[in-house]
């Protein structure tokens, strides 16, 4: 075992104990641990805090703008929840929000200042939570954000530079658009059976009638004001037609400076296209000077790596340590249905492909791109695992850098089959809850609506939102129903992100095999 293969087998290993560090402190110690003092609270808008217990009408002074308080005493009450005696302190935040909201209130008022009052203890208006396993999240958090700026710095340069070099690589034109037209080819295909899959098994076990009306509400309740705001962002989206023509950069180096990925790859690839077309002797040292640069974005990812187990860990240790345990109950066999819907995604089609199409072992397949999993499952962002999954392909399966430069890339743009399944269940989910019974060709209209919608989703956590915002508008189903599935999306977003890699994966090594290379699982 060579010390590089040594090195990698390391580095998964600590990014896997990273993550299970992180999940057992986020339930240990997490704000929504049960095994610390829930003495604080957090407030949504629609939380009326009142000077007196018993007395709905009296506003408590200077509470507009209140997110979050400290617990003083429980009072129970005679006419429904318990009354909790809060106190807090004017902050700079609350005392602008007061001063332009409720002037004559904020007279006189200074931060810092002391304040009690009384709240009702419902939730989700009113969620308790401790201070002390808050205050580690926020202490934390920053290493898992520094760890997915380093990545991220990385994925704009090395998507430009790798699909230069994979294109002007091929050769010649005949080659790249017999491998293109293929792999645009499978990713569609894919998607559309993911799609099927995750429509059949939404019909068989219809999840959306089993969710109580108590709990539908109080799910639309939390998660009102963020469906809102992916509701209106998603009505900004352009048509199809728009989408096709905006994929060609007015500006090249501003699609580079803003990070649109989709003009990015139309620029590289024509770019690539106008190299091979140059005179072979003139084109040779602009491609050694590309690759150079795309071999020098390699080794930052190897030094932002060296932060990836101690950022993954922050990463999960936040979401598992914030995210309460009763909405992923409430929702547990709609999340059942989608890792269902995934995973024989991931067998039947994937492995299939694999299997009889690249004439490898499934099973040592999915060894071999081990740490592209872990990290894609961590980060929930298929672009920020693109140079690990590069990295795979390559060193232990044996698939060319003109081929990864060209498939993976593509495939972290615009094959986002766990994507698609996922807003399939969805939409079919909610569509449940408010009780519509959708036609076959509703259905259908779902299917293909979602395929258009996922191909060029942005590869970075929670992306799928807002396409499954249009996917809602579709059908006609009320896009205010996002609130319904917002509770364990973070969750779903990791296994979906998962399942996108190991696509992306399976389409390099197909293609590879299809163009004659010699392929061969290397695991340790």
């Amino acid at each position: 075992m060579s010390d590089a293969q040594s090195g990698r087998m390391q580095l998964h290993t600590k990014i896997l104990l990273g993550m299970v560090l992180g999940v057992v402190l986020g339930f240990l110690v997490g704000p929504n641990s049960s095994l610390l003092p829930q003495t604080a609270v957090n407030l949504t808008g629609k939380a009326a805090v009142v000077q007196q217990a018993d007395d709905d009408s009296s506003p408590a002074e200077l509470s507009y703008g209140l997110r979050q308080a400290q617990i003083v005493a429980r009072k129970p009450a005679d006419d429904g929840p318990d009354w909790l005696e809060i106190r807090w302190k004017l902050d700079a935040r609350q005392l602008l929000a007061l001063q332009q909201h409720e002037p004559k209130a904020a007279r006189g008022a200074k931060v810092g200042e002391p304040h009690t009052g009384f709240v009702r203890d419902i939730a989700p208006q009113v969620t308790s939570y401790a201070p002390i396993g808050q205050l580690l999240v926020d202490a934390t958090e920053w290493l898992g954000r520094l760890f997915l700026a380093l990545i991220r710095m990385v994925v704009i340069p090395l998507v430009f530079f790798s699909l230069c070099v994979g294109v002007a690589s091929l050769g010649d034109l005949h080659r790249l658009g017999r491998m293109g037209t293929r792999t645009i080819g499978l990713f569609l295909g894919t998607t559309v059976v993911a799609l099927v899959i995750g429509v059949g098994l939404c019909n068989l076990v219809q999840p959306g009638t089993l969710l109580a009306e108590e709990e539908r509400a109080r799910l639309l309740s939390s998660y009102s004001d963020a469906a809102q705001s992916t509701a209106a962002r998603a009505a900004d989206s352009q048509g199809v037609v728009d989408q096709l023509l905006s994929m060609v950069p007015s500006n090249p180096i501003a699609s580079l400076a803003n990070g649109d990925m989709l003009q990015i790859i139309c620029f590289a690839l024509l770019f690539g296209i106008a190299i091979t077309m140059l005179d072979q002797k003139r084109a040779k040292p602009l491609v050694s000077m590309l690759d150079t640069c795309n071999e020098a974005m390699v080794m930052l990812v190897h030094i932002a790596m060296k932060l990836a187990p101690v950022g993954v860990a922050a990463l999960l240790f936040k979401v598992v340590g914030s995210t309460g345990l009763s909405v992923l109950l409430a929702l547990g066999v709609y999340t059942l249905v989608v890792l269902g819907g995934l995973a024989l995604h991931a067998a039947i089609s994937y492995g299939t492909l694999v299997t009889f199409g690249a004439r490898l072992s499934f099973v040592g397949f999915l060894a071999a791109i081990r740490p592209a999993l872990l990290l894609a499952f961590s980060t929930s962002s298929s672009s920020a695992t693109l140079p690990i999954t590069k990295q795979c392909v390559e060193d232990n399966i044996g698939v060319s850098n003109q081929t990864s430069s060209f498939v993976l890339p593509l495939g972290a743009t615009i094959n986002m089959d766990g994507t698609a399944l996922y807003q399939g269940v969805a939409a079919l989910f909610i569509a449940q809850i408010y009780g519509m019974d959708l036609n076959l060709g509703e259905q259908l209209t779902i299917v293909t609506s979602a395929t258009l919608a996922s191909v060029g989703a942005a590869g970075v956590p929670g992306a799928g939102m807002i396409t499954l915002a249009m996917v809602l508008t579709a059908v006609g189903v009320p896009t205010e129903g996002l609130a319904l599935v917002l509770g364990v999306d973070r969750l779903l977003d990791m296994f979906r992100t998962a399942t996108n890699v190991v696509g992306d994966s399976t389409a390099a090594v197909v293609m590879a095999r299809l163009e004659d290379e010699k392929l061969e699982v290397h695991t340790t």
